[in-house]
């Protein structure tokens, strides 16, 4: 299993954000891996164990929004996080065309 995950959900439309494309880099920017959410709004990324330090999950939140004919403010949503051991990491994003909150899930 993949030790990171993220769920990204359209606050606007309370319906899941599918097609959201995302990347996963390192925290000296080198990228990792990406992808696009499925029509859940999830999506495994990286490699089966993440060692130790700072990464960044950066969202293609305009683009998504564009694509359905939204005007927003953020054309990218980056989240810097942590990883201290190899339990699973979960980001979820919670999404509107003109704000944003995360936090780590279980």
């Amino acid at each position: 299993m993949t030790q990171l995950t993220t769920h990204v959900l359209d606050a606007a439309s309370g319906e899941p954000a599918g097609g959201v494309g995302v990347a996963l880099a390192s925290a000296v920017g080198e990228p990792l891996e990406v992808g696009a959410t499925d029509d859940d709004g999830r999506l495994a990324l990286g490699p089966d164990r993440l060692e130790p330090g700072d990464y960044t999950l950066t969202f293609q939140t305009g683009a998504y929004f564009a694509a359905r004919g939204v005007a927003s403010f953020h054309p990218r949503v980056a989240v810097t996080f942590t990883v201290a051991d190899d339990r699973h990491y979960h980001v979820p994003l919670l999404l509107s065309p003109f704000a944003y909150s995360t936090y780590r899930g279980s």
